[in-house]
């Protein structure tokens, strides 16, 4: 059963996530071998000191 979990930064509407939310889903459906109900899709929004590229924070890049 595949898990995707993201975090994304704060200051998105409810139609933008709902959009992201459908576009990784289908990603997943097109790219993985699970049936399209199997696969789960978690988005959280994070304020931006707790993003990390790497292994150094935004904040530690600035």
């Amino acid at each position: 059963m595949p898990l995707i979990d993201i975090s994304i930064a704060k200051g998105r509407g409810e139609q933008q996530l709902r959009g992201f939310i459908a576009a990784v889903h289908q990603a997943a459906v097109d790219t993985v071998d699970a049936a399209d109900e199997n696969i789960t899709v978690i988005v959280r929004e994070v304020e931006h000191e707790h993003w990390s590229r790497g292994n150094q924070t935004i904040a530690e890049r600035r």
